[in-house]
């Protein structure tokens, strides 16, 4: 790498510093839910405007969506950034999302420092994506085909309490069940009742069943929202969410119709009508790490002293869930966590105390600068370039 870029880098961080500091405050003593993080949103277009970037506004289609672009070479290559900055109901940022802003802020400045002192070509872009706990904002710049027009690759950070490069990210979809019985007084005529609480205790019951003739890696858990309005009428109405996680989106798809079947079979034994939805956007997919691109983050956390699981230990690691494997599918991208440190893991309110510690911020701007050094390896390197591509166009390994 060299040694100008390397310097620009770490001076630009540096700059940075105070003012990615007190973005990142902002945001989480304002914990905002998905799709109304409308603080933040003001916050972060406005910024990037002053920081001369060409800001779109509601991009996707998402009311908190946003593009930020700056280039020096519309020809050359393009990389692309992400910031998330919603927050968990009750618990705030208990998955560090105001770090998440602040590594996507500070990767996409330093790349476009580097341009404006051409010592890259290139464009680099920073998307806003609302909601990844709820709604999943990613999925809706991927479907408009926003992503696959806008950049070549795309890189984010993510803080756990350890570093990783291959941690298992599930693919998930929801699924909201309905029962539809017949409401009776249940001392006087419970045979006339069909009951739709009984028909959904049974499914929950053969979901439990399912466990053990599943794969070990799959997760199903859900919720009771409705169950009736009182102990002396059958319930005519009850209703779950829930969610289905697999290793990949293969996977994924044939437990789905287990689960299907888990319900409809409780709606044939109770006599109700049931109605089964799932996600609107479609399921959130499996990260698919490229392997070039997480080669050269790992090359310069390295040299901060980092040290990686090896990656066979590291994929028998289950991890949550991120609509950035929707990106992943779509661009060569990378997903690494970086740690914190801490004995805490994600959505506690113990990860939330911590993602606000300056120790945390500190974590989360080493990070950037590697990714930020890996971006600029992107740019500058054809043969780089031509692994990633190659990465990504072999498939992701079953």
């Amino acid at each position: 790498m060299n040694s100008q870029v390397q310097d620009s880098v770490i001076k630009t961080i540096q700059s940075l510093d105070k003012e990615l500091r007190d973005i990142s405050l902002k945001i989480h003593d304002d914990p905002e839910l998905g799709n109304h993080e409308y603080h933040a949103y003001e916050l972060l277009t406005e910024y990037l405007e002053k920081k001369g970037f060409k800001v779109t506004r509601q991009a996707a289609g998402l009311e908190t969506g946003f593009i930020a672009e700056f280039s020096n070479d519309t020809l050359a290559r393009r990389v692309g950034f992400c910031c998330e900055y919603d927050a968990l109901p009750g618990i705030g940022h208990g998955c560090g999302h105001n770090l998440i802003t602040i590594q996507g802020l500070a990767c996409a400045l330093t790349t476009k420092a580097l341009m404006e002192q051409n010592l890259v070509q290139g464009t680099v872009v920073l998307f806003g994506t609302p909601a990844e706990e709820s709604t999943s904002g990613k999925i809706d710049f991927v479907k408009k085909n926003i992503l696959q027009s806008k950049v070549d690759c795309a890189m984010m950070l993510h803080p756990f309490a350890r570093d990783g490069l291959y941690v298992r990210m599930l693919a998930l979809d929801s699924l909201d069940v309905e029962f539809f019985g017949k409401a009776s007084h249940a001392g006087m005529a419970p045979w006339n009742g069909v009951n739709a609480l009984d028909a959904l205790m049974q499914g929950f019951d053969n979901i439990g069943m399912l466990r053990q003739q599943t794969l070990s890696s799959n997760r199903i858990h859900g919720i009771i929202k409705k169950g009736g309005e009182s102990a002396n009428v059958i319930p005519a109405y009850a209703s779950a969410h829930f969610y289905a996680r697999s290793v990949t989106k293969a996977q994924l798809e044939e437990l789905k119709v287990k689960i299907e079947n888990c319900f409809k079979a409780a709606a044939l034994a109770t006599g109700c009508d049931i109605k089964l939805a799932w996600g609107p956007k479609g399921p959130v997919e499996d990260v698919f790490m490229n392997d070039a691109l997480t080669g050269r983050y790992k090359y310069y956390m390295e040299q901060e002293g980092v040290r990686f699981k090896p990656r066979e230990e590291e994929e028998n690691e289950m991890g949550a869930s991120t609509d950035m494997g929707n990106f992943s599918y779509a661009v060569p991208s990378i997903h690494p966590a970086f740690g914190l440190y801490v004995q805490a893991e994600n959505h506690t309110k113990e990860f939330t105390k911590a993602a606000r510690t300056i120790e945390a911020h500190n974590y989360t701007l080493r990070a950037s600068k590697c990714l930020a050094l890996t971006a600029a390896e992107v740019l500058l390197d054809d043969a780089l370039y031509e692994r990633i591509v190659q990465d990504f166009k072999k498939g992701k390994p079953q």
